[in-house]
């Protein structure tokens, strides 16, 4: 005799009750689970660029900005918290007058008072990349502005980071050559002296430990190599 095999009831929905407005119990059906949620992947870094976990803001200047970020660095499964300095990027004008020695041109130096350093230093011209300017018009501009020269021919010698290990900040040098002599409009704060020096005796004073502003180490001896070797 056969058989039928019953299919077992499908479970009833449990009901919760709902007082009404007349003060009445009434059955309303419970609301159902929501599968659980699938918790976010955790984020991976590059072959070349960290993981960003999180970033927040501790400190906004009106030069720079520093920020604490949780990151996971290439070749690491570990987050690891950096400061980071973030700034804008900044450029270095290295003006040369090959007029009068074209084997020994002459340097467009500057003196000012550095309060970081507590002393003078002796400095290339430079100045931030203001937001949404080309790097060559900062250039021009920050030249004008802090010595007063003007120049026919721009070359970009090198990009660096002074101190990537917290320090975003990207420095861009240019050579300036035909340069010509006019007014200097400098900010308020500035206090500049303008130090024209050949090349041969800027070499003489790095040689002595007597210029230690990083941007002018690298400048000048950039410079100085090219030139030598017949590069520019």
């Amino acid at each position: 005799m056969a058989t039928s095999t019953k299919r077992p009831a499908a479970p009833k929905s449990k009901s919760v009750s709902k007082v009404t407005s007349k003060g009445k119990a009434k059955a309303v059906p419970a609301k159902s689970k929501s599968p659980a949620q699938k918790s976010p992947a955790k984020k991976k870094p590059s072959a070349t660029k960290a993981a960003l976990i999180s970033s927040k803001l501790s400190y906004k200047g009106n030069v720079f900005s520093v920020y604490t970020d949780t990151i996971i660095e290439p070749g690491s499964d570990t987050p690891h918290t950096r400061d980071v300095i973030r700034h804008n990027g900044s450029i270095v004008v290295l003006a040369v007058d090959e007029s009068v020695n074209p084997k020994d041109p002459d340097l467009i130096l500057i003196r000012q008072y550095r309060h970081a350093a507590g002393q003078f230093l002796l400095e290339l011209p430079a100045g931030r990349i203001e937001p949404n300017e080309a790097p060559l018009a900062a250039a021009k501009r920050e030249m004008i502005e802090e010595t007063g020269f003007r120049a026919k021919r721009w070359t970009h010698l090198t990009k660096y980071y002074a101190s990537p290990g917290f320090l975003g900040e990207s420095m861009q040098i240019y050579l300036a050559r035909d340069i010509k002599q006019g007014t200097a409009n400098p900010e308020e704060d500035e206090h500049i002296e303008i130090v024209r020096t050949p090349l041969s005796k800027a070499l003489a004073l790095i040689a002595a430990d007597k210029i230690h502003d990083g941007k002018t180490l690298i400048g000048v001896q950039f410079y100085a190599a090219a030139h030598r070797e017949g590069r520019l």
